[in-house]
């Protein structure tokens, strides 16, 4: 990934059980300000989640996931975070939080394309 333009971009880990730290990668979210980007791209395997987490309620992280979405697209059904700009949408959704949905630390890099960049990053880190 070599480029000329800085991206920053994040794993978003799912947490069923905060208090043991057990996740799962779901996604990916990618912000390159040069480019003006700021997408995530995410999966859900039902049967691979119930069967690692069986309690999990999928309903509600689907419903999450869906939040954050309209979030980095910034959209009006995103609330009020998603009226802010793109720089700090990013930094809001990969805030440190002890939730059922977490982003690992952000990492740097270089792009010349972000939206390919993040399907790379999925295909590497998620799938």
């Amino acid at each position: 990934m070599h480029g000329k333009n800085l991206f920053d971009y994040a794993v978003i880990r799912l947490v069923p059980r905060v208090e043991r730290e057990e996740f799962l990668n779901v996604g990916v979210i990618v912000y390159c300000k040069a480019e003006q980007f700021l997408q995530a791209k995410y999966v859900l395997d039902a049967q691979r989640l119930l069967t690692l987490f069986p309690e999990i309620d999928l309903e509600v992280v689907s419903a999450n996931l869906k939040a954050m979405e309209q979030i980095c697209m910034g959209s009006k059904a995103g609330g009020a975070i998603a009226a802010l700009d793109k720089a700090s949408r990013f930094r809001w959704l990969t805030a440190t939080r002890s939730t059922i949905i977490q982003f690992s630390k952000v990492h740097p890099g270089y792009t010349d394309n972000a939206s390919q960049t993040l399907e790379k990053l999925f295909a590497e880190l998620v799938l």
